[in-house]
């Protein structure tokens, strides 16, 4: 068995001029996909929408700070397979080293890392790994790969579990 080693809560804020995948209503009906290696969550669907707003809490059991946490925009069809509308992948490492650092002495609100935006990763502007009240957490804004246009913006904060080590 894997040794867990924290949780990840991904607070899906909203996603910015996502593809239009029903024409005739120039919208979509997005819902967001969050995978970590066998690990699958869903937000729920926003109708209507090309600019959604879910401020919606999933969370990721970490295990393996290696693996990529990896995002599905689709559309939600009623009668055929729901379209992909992109997606995007990030890398915790740094996160989860951070996360997991002896934070005692640090003064509230200190920008531990930037994450630039480069050809490796999906970030759409800079991103910074922050402690703040007492948690690390991290805003991200991703290009959305595999379509024409979309960011989905999310929210990042580390949930330590009693007992288990640093």
């Amino acid at each position: 068995m894997e040794c867990l080693l924290g949780l990840l809560k991904v607070r899906v804020v909203r996603g910015v001029n996502l593809s239009i995948c029903d024409p005739l209503t120039h919208s979509s009906d997005p819902y967001v996909v969050l995978r970590l290696g066998t690990q699958k969550v869903k937000s729920s669907i926003k109708y209507h929408s090309i600019n959604p707003e879910w401020n919606e809490e999933l969370t990721l059991s970490i295990t393996n700070m290696m693996l990529p946490v990896k995002i599905e925009v689709f559309d939600k069809d009623t009668f055929t397979k729901d379209d992909s509308m992109g997606d995007a992948e990030f890398c915790i490492l740094d996160f989860v080293e951070i996360a997991k650092r002896d934070m005692t002495h640090v003064p509230d609100g200190t920008v531990m890392k930037t994450i630039h935006p480069e050809k490796e990763n999906c970030f759409a502007t800079e991103s910074h790994i922050t402690w703040k009240d007492g948690k690390v957490s991290q805003d991200i804004v991703l290009k959305l790969r595999n379509t024409e246009t979309g960011e989905i913006i999310l929210h990042l904060q580390w949930v330590n579990i009693p007992g288990v080590a640093r």
